[in-house]
């Protein structure tokens, strides 16, 4: 027995001795799964979709939204962190798909949405819109497409529109003829994008009959746009660099009632004397620009904003819109006789106090002056 023990010692100390050994041996780096098993990056940069809420009263509601009991015509899919479109049932006149992950629009789920009025599309990542999806919203009012990835404005648009906003994107380009069939369009919002100057010629905005506000600011606009329809009454060219406005260039606009031209590089030099004697005119903005006078204004304008040029001093019989003579005696019951201007903003100049007493004598009326 102990002769067996002995011969079969050794082959036991062999056989523990692989089996630690292999223990020790560091473990196998795991093989790279194949290309077609790896999961997309997209899906796992993006929050998952909201789960499927309660079935609807409504059988034909997509179950990623929601559709309101008392207001069968609306359809609520924003904020879902949907990835696409769901098929948009015929009845809808209010569709709101704000605050998504959407970056195609297509044709198959606006087939028999053609009764939409209103269509909320902002904060999404959409590049294009198909000509097939807008050819048939021929009911549409309002589109909002704010904050997307849109390189130029969408051609084939329906024409019922009143208001189109495009702003927050990246839109360099206004297709030729774009507009020319929304005569009922009376809101365009351009702002936050790249036009440029090459962008625009007189025809850009033909067929825009009934246009009220154009806003273009926070664009690359070196000059003013040609082109603009006579019937505005709200421009707004903020955070450009427009260095002058041509003589007699708002005389086209009869209805023009706000014009603001905050942060731009206007001079006195690219400002003619008469720019700004307009009959409708009541807000006016030029603060953060290189003015070192005063404008001569309107005598109906009610808000004048000149902070932040490089005015040093003002002459209130100059700029004045009336005589001084003419305006003495005046009477409360008279206000024909004397210029309007309520609030006046002079601040970030060089001016020094005291306010000038010929400045007070001749706008009566002003409620307020920040100097």
């Amino acid at each position: 027995m102990k002769v067996a023990f002995r011969l079969l010692l050794p082959l036991v100390l062999v056989l523990i001795s692989e089996v630690s050994g292999q223990r020790r041996k560091p473990p196998k780096k795991p093989t790279r799964p194949p290309p077609e098993f790896i999961e997309p990056v997209e899906p796992t940069e993006l929050p998952p979709p909201l789960p499927p809420g309660p079935p609807s009263i409504f059988p034909d509601c997509p179950r990623e939204c929601y559709c309101p009991p008392d207001f069968p015509s609306a359809l609520y899919c924003d904020s879902r962190n949907l990835r696409k479109v769901p098929i948009i049932p015929s009845r809808i006149h209010y569709l709101y798909l704000q605050n998504n992950f959407i970056d195609d629009l297509p044709e198959e789920s606006f087939r028999n949405a053609t009764e939409l009025k209103w269509v909320n599309l902002d904060n999404n990542r959409i590049r294009k819109v198909d000509r097939r999806v807008l050819e048939k919203l021929e009911n549409l009012i309002f589109l909002y497409m704010e904050k997307n990835q849109l390189k130029e404005v969408p051609s084939f648009l329906p024409p019922n529109l009143e208001q189109l906003r495009l702003s927050r994107n990246q839109i360099s380009k206004i297709p030729a003829g774009v507009f020319n069939k929304l005569e009922n369009l009376v809101l365009l919002d351009l702002h936050h994008n790249k036009l440029s100057d090459g962008v625009f010629n007189k025809n850009t905005f033909k067929g825009l009959k009934n246009l009220m506000q154009l806003n273009l600011a926070h664009n690359i606009l070196r000059k003013m746009p040609p082109g603009v329809p006579s019937a505005i009454h709200q421009l707004f060219l903020d955070r450009n660099n427009i260095e002058d406005i041509p003589s007699d260039y708002f005389k086209e606009f009869p209805n023009l009632a706000f014009i603001r031209l905050n942060y731009n590089q206007i001079s006195d030099k690219g400002l003619p004397k008469n720019s700004f004697n307009l009959t409708n005119l009541l807000v006016l903005h030029l603060a953060h620009n290189k003015l070192t006078n005063v404008p001569f204004i309107s005598p109906k304008l009610e808000h004048l904003y000149l902070n932040n040029n490089s005015i040093e001093k003002i002459n209130g019989t100059q700029i004045c819109p009336t005589s001084l003579v003419s305006i003495h005696d005046f009477s409360p019951s008279d206000l024909d006789s004397v210029p309007r201007l309520r609030y006046l903003r002079l601040d970030g100049n060089l001016l020094k106090p005291p306010i000038p007493l010929d400045l007070m004598m001749c706008f009566r009326l002003l409620q307020s002056v920040v100097f």
